[in-house]
C-alpha cells in the first residue's frame, strides 16, 4: 500500500510539475541574415561573444578558422554602425605559445567592461580538441584598453581549469565564458563536462572573482542549471536569466530560466527557435547589479539552407520579444 501511495504521489507531482509548465509564456526568436560576416566561401565564423557599443560603434568578437568546428581557430572581431551591415577588423587574439596551454587554438570569446578597461575571455587548447578523453580546453582572458586592442593575456595560465576530480561536472573540460557583475563580485558562469560523457550532457556552472583577472572560485552548488550547450546568461531585475538550447533535460531544454540569486535557476519561459551559440547586445549591464530589462537581440551561428549543400558555420543576427520581469518570478 505505501508502494501504490508513492507511485501516486510521484505521479500527481510530475503531473503538477508539467502542468505549471505548460502554462508559462512563450518567446519566439525570430532571425535574420547580415552583411559582413554572414556565409563566406572558405571561411569559418561562429560563437559570437556579446555585443558591445562604444560611442557610436557595435563590436563583437567570435571563433574564425577554415574547419567547422572552432577548434582550430583564433579570435577576430567586426564592428558596426547598426547591428546589421558589419566591417571584419581583423584577428583580436592569436594562438598562445606552440605548447603553452593555449598554443593549439583560442576561441568562443566573450567580453567583459569593467574597471575602465575591456577583457576578453576565451577557451583555449594545447593540442588538437578531444583527442580521446584527456582534460584540454580551459578558459583564460587578456585585457585592452582599447575595444580595437592591442590584447594583452593575463597571467601565465587558464583563470579557469577543469576539475581535477573524475565525479565532477566539470572534469573532462570547461568553456564558452558569460560574466555578469553582481554583488561587487564577476560571475563567470561557463559549461562543463564530466569525463566519459558527451556533449548531450554538458552542464553550466559559475565561478566567482573579486577581480575580473581573478583568482575565480568555483561555487559550491555547480552545477547551477543540469544541461545547456551553449552558455547565454544576462542580468535581469537583480538577478540572472538563461537561455536554454535543446542541450540537457526535456524539463528544461528551449527555455529562459531565471536565478534571483544567480544560483537556484527556475524555467519562466518556453522559446521556440532559439538562438545557437548566440551573444546578445548588452547595453549598460556590465554596471555592477544592473537590474534593467532583457536583451533585444544578439548574433549568433547561422542555419544552413536546406539543399543548399555543405557549408562552412556563419553568423547572423536574431531578434528577441521583450522578456517581462513580472514572469520571471
Amino acid at each position: 500500500m505505501k508502494f501504490v501511495v508513492s507511485i501516486f504521489v510521484y505521479v500527481l507531482a510530475s503531473l503538477t510539475a508539467v502542468a505549471g509548465s505548460a502554462e508559462l509564456p512563450i518567446v519566439t526568436v525570430t532571425h535574420r541574415s547580415v552583411e559582413g560576416i554572414g556565409a563566406t566561401p572558405g571561411v569559418m565564423r561562429r560563437d559570437p561573444s556579446d555585443i558591445i557599443r562604444v560611442d557610436d560603434t557595435y563590436y563583437v568578437w567570435y571563433s574564425r578558422g577554415k574547419i567547422s568546428p572552432g577548434y582550430d581557430a583564433t579570435v577576430w572581431y567586426a564592428t558596426s554602425s547598426d547591428g546589421v551591415h558589419w566591417d571584419e577588423q581583423g584577428q583580436a587574439l592569436a594562438k598562445g605559445e606552440p605548447g603553452g596551454w593555449d598554443g593549439a587554438s583560442v576561441f568562443t570569446p566573450n567580453i567583459l567592461v569593467a574597471e575602465g578597461r575591456y577583457w576578453l575571455f576565451y577557451t583555449g587548447t594545447s593540442r588538437k580538441f578531444q583527442k580521446g578523453f584527456n582534460p584540454d580546453s580551459k578558459i583564460g582572458v587578456a585585457v585592452s584598453e582599447s575595444p580595437n586592442g592591442p590584447w594583452s593575456r593575463v597571467g601565465d595560465g587558464p583563470v579557469v581549469t577543469n576539475s581535477e576530480h573524475g565525479n565532477d561536472f566539470d572534469s573532462h573540460l570547461v568553456d564558452d565564458a558569460c560574466l555578469v557583475a553582481r554583488d561587487g563580485k564577476y560571475w563567470l558562469y561557463y559549461k562543463g563536462r564530466q569525463m566519459g560523457k558527451g556533449p548531450g550532457q554538458t552542464q553550466m556552472g559559475v565561478a566567482v572573482a573579486e577581480d575580473p583577472q581573478g583568482p575565480y572560485m568555483k561555487h559550491a552548488a555547480n552545477p547551477v542549471i543540469p544541461g545547456n550547450h551553449e552558455v547565454l546568461v544576462w542580468p535581469q531585475g537583480g538577478g540572472v536569466a538563461a537561455m536554454i538550447g535543446t542541450t540537457g533535460p526535456k524539463e528544461i531544454t528551449n527555455s529562459i530560466m531565471y536565478a534571483a540569486d544567480g544560483i537556484r535557476f527556475t524555467k519562466t519561459y518556453h522559446v521556440n527557435s532559439g538562438p545557437w551559440a548566440g551573444g546578445v547586445y548588452r547595453a549598460d549591464d556590465f554596471k555592477m547589479d544592473y537590474s534593467g530589462g532583457s536583451p533585444k537581440w544578439g548574433i549568433e551561428i547561422g542555419r544552413p539552407v536546406k539543399g543548399g549543400g555543405t557549408r562552412l558555420p556563419f553568423l547572423q543576427r536574431f531578434e528577441i520579444p521583450e522578456v517581462s520581469q513580472q514572469s520571471m518570478r
